[in-house]
């Protein structure tokens, strides 16, 4: 099956997924501002890859807007956030990405990935602490809310081959 995977990466785990995934299946692999400017006729399955930013999975926009031109594709859409695999509001989130009628086009996985404050701009960086100092002040935070405190306050890298798995099933289907 003749594959693409594109990508938005910010700092650099979207992108690690993303070439795990060609590698794995052959898959050729760009960066979203290339694959824009690529013929996506050909393709059997395009994947597309987004960082996770409040919820939405960054750059997913551009996909949507594509959904009824690829009819007749497998398409799949990943999702690479600082949340550990079992967080049970990852399926909430990936399903607000998408409404009905695109969630039956579009199947929808999530990856762990981590924070790397050294590669994030200076007003991610920015927001970062000034959430984290909010969370950190608020009173009676939940068990969810100390955890997410302690670890989005460093750089941390919980990325693994592993959870390309389900994505690669999928595609065998």
């Amino acid at each position: 099956m003749k594959t693409i995977v594109i990508y938005n990466s910010k700092t650099g785990f979207t992108k690690r997924y993303a070439e795990w995934i060609a590698e794995a299946t052959g898959a050729d692999c760009l960066e979203l501002s290339a694959a824009k400017k690529k013929d996506l006729a050909t393709y059997e399955a395009i994947i597309f890859g987004g960082w996770a930013c409040a919820g939405s999975i960054s750059k997913i926009s551009w996909f949507k807007e594509n959904i009824d031109r690829w009819a007749g594709k497998k398409l799949i859409a990943f999702c690479v956030g600082g949340s550990p695999i079992d967080n049970p509001e990852i399926d909430i989130a990936l399903k607000r990405n998408f409404n009905e009628s695109e969630q039956k086009k579009v199947k929808t996985f999530y990856c762990p990935g981590g924070f790397n404050y050294e590669k994030m701009s200076t007003p991610f960086k920015l927001v970062m602490k000034i959430f984290i100092k909010t969370l950190k002040a608020k009173k009676d935070k939940t068990e969810a809310e100390q955890i997410m405190v302690k670890m989005i306050s460093s750089s941390y890298d919980i990325s693994d081959k592993k959870y390309i798995e389900p994505i690669l099933q999928y595609l065998k289907v």
